[in-house]
């Protein structure tokens, strides 16, 4: 990353999401594990990232793959042995990655001996470690909260004879953050792997660590009120406000913070989902140097693609998140891969990924990739008996859950199950997916692969593009343009989100244009003229 010597690695960085489920087997039992991250990481250091982040390969039954933790300090036998896990962050750091892994604090798993003995009644020392509550006097749940997974956020326990809360599965019990013993036990947990040698976290549900201690129900959205919401949950018909992203979250991120920072060089990044605030949280968590480093939302991680959209989110983070610090992401494990949601019909989900990647190099903050898009995958498309997502099982057809963007990685495009595993994968692997594979477009110079490489390696040419200031400008219809200016340079980045071409005129202050990258013209050094989903970036004086 090209940035002065005085800015943390985490700033502007590159983090390469890693889902070890799918990303290599070495056993051939299907799944993939921790020796096969190891095995492929080189793959992930010729694209020119600075980190990795690895999703959950904790000790779990696996109801929800590996976000219903039963021990934070042991490696599940599926993915293989502390060991293992010693030996990939070493590798990891031979080639220079740094190492960021998964921390779900918020809720464990029911099968945690913390709930095992939470559970077993209302007076011993673990008690009040989960978040219990009387039913009411008809029987019925302590307020209306509901799951992120469907249906009421409450389970009823026949030996307490009490509700505890779970925001999403049953078997994922939320732990009690006013607890402050539960706080110190989960730092210690964190601690755990610190002295192991990870360079960082990425939180999980960062804002569903703490509810409401007088268990307030939730005001219901307008929408659902005048019966128009559409969609296949019933979560999003409620206003969450006592749920989640309450004050004294803040408190207990100033605790994890000051303990990463008496480590070196260690970054956290959170996982917000705060329906039409997220923003705004991003802000209260990242800003004032004493909570986290960065977060990112699913702002850009939805359908809407539009010059309009992305400028309302990038607006809205400059001018509501003063110091703190920003990761962009178009895919990941939770949400359809981006090439599937933003290619219209007819339209050539190639020129989707090359416009993205681009996109996101020039965006002023960190980013995350998602395995399997610098092959610009597309979503898979699976049938109900493929299904492992709890979620797509429960909601099927209306929502078709999360197992389409977490198929196997593609290796090989002739061997066994595209080189993934030598048994039968724990998500099929599809025939569109294989014939995309790395040893394919490593063969490619014009490949998808490689002009991520060539978009990732420009990013690291240019300190504007990493950490430096950005500006919007004016443009009409369907184009975004901003200038990014640092390392001594000024940069201007346009981009036509339109299904047909667009002239868009320079700014007067914008001349002695150097293009760098893109399809547009300039004409008449007045003038960019750009072709449907076409991109320009240039140096100007």
């Amino acid at each position: 990353m090209a940035a002065s010597e005085n800015t943390p690695w985490w700033r502007g960085c590159v983090i390469y999401q890693i889902y070890p489920r799918s990303f290599q087997d070495t056993t051939g039992d299907g799944s993939g594990d921790l020796r096969g991250v190891t095995s492929r990481l080189a793959h992930v250091a010729s694209l020119g990232v600075d980190a990795i982040w690895l999703s959950p390969f904790f000790k779990s039954p696996m109801a929800d793959m590996g976000y219903d933790v039963s021990d934070y300090r042991a490696v599940d036998p599926m993915f293989g042995t502390l060991q293992d896990f010693d030996e990939m962050v070493a590798e990891a750091h031979r080639l220079g990655l740094k190492v960021i892994i998964d921390q779900v604090l918020s809720h464990t798993s029911e099968s945690h001996n913390w709930f095992f003995e939470s559970r077993a009644s209302r007076t011993n020392p673990k008690s009040d470690w989960y978040v219990w509550a009387d039913a009411k006097p008809d029987g019925n749940a302590p307020n209306n909260w509901l799951s992120v997974f469907g249906g009421p956020a409450w389970e009823w326990d026949s030996t307490r004879k009490q509700y505890y809360l779970h925001n999403f599965l049953a078997s994922q019990p939320d732990l009690n953050f006013h607890n402050l013993e539960v706080q110190d036990a989960l730092l210690d947990t964190v601690r755990f792997w610190l002295d192991r040698g990870v360079d960082g976290f990425r939180l999980d549900t960062v804002n569903y660590y703490v509810h409401d201690r007088w268990l307030r129900s939730n005001p219901p959205l307008a929408s659902s009120v005048a019966g128009t919401n559409t969609e296949a949950s019933t979560y999003l018909y409620q206003e969450h406000l006592f749920d989640k992203t309450q004050p004294e979250n803040l408190d207990f991120l100033k605790r994890f913070r000051a303990m990463l920072d008496e480590y070196d060089d260690r970054a956290a990044v959170g996982e917000i989902g705060d329906e039409g605030r997220s923003l705004q949280t991003l802000a209260a968590y990242t800003t004032g140097g004493d909570k986290l480093h960065m977060c990112y939302t699913f702002d850009l991680l939805g359908p809407q693609f539009s010059a309009s959209h992305v400028r309302d989110c990038v607006e809205a983070f400059e001018t509501s998140v003063a110091d703190g610090w920003v990761c962009w992401a178009f895919s990941n494990h939770d949400v359809v891969r981006h090439v599937s949601r933003w290619t219209t019909p007819g339209g050539d989900p190639d020129v989707v990924a090359r416009f993205s990647i681009l996109l996101l190099c020039c965006l002023r903050g960190s980013i995350c990739l998602y395995e399997g898009e610098e092959l610009g995958l597309e979503e898979a498309v699976l049938n109900y008996e493929d299904l492992r997502d709890p979620v797509g099982i429960r909601f099927w057809p209306g929502l078709k859950g999360r197992d389409g963007c977490r198929t196997p990685m593609v290796w090989q495009a002739g061997a066994q199950n595209a080189g993934f595993s030598t048994g039968k994968p724990w998500l099929p692997v599809p025939t569109s997916h294989a014939i995309r594979a790395v040893d394919v477009q490593n063969a490619d110079t014009a490949s998808i692969l490689a002009f991520y490489r060539d978009a990732l390696a420009m990013r690291r040419e240019h300190e504007a593009l990493a950490t430096g200031s950005l500006r919007l400008l004016d443009a009409e219809g369907d184009v975004l343009a901003f200038v990014r200016v640092g390392g001594g340079e000024n940069l201007l980045c346009v981009f036509n989100f339109g299904t047909s071409a667009a002239d868009w005129r320079l700014p007067d202050d914008i001349r002695s244009l150097t293009k760098l990258h893109g399809e547009a013209d300039i004409v008449g050094q007045t003038t960019l003229s750009l072709q449907a989903l076409a991109c320009f970036l240039g140096r100007f004086d």
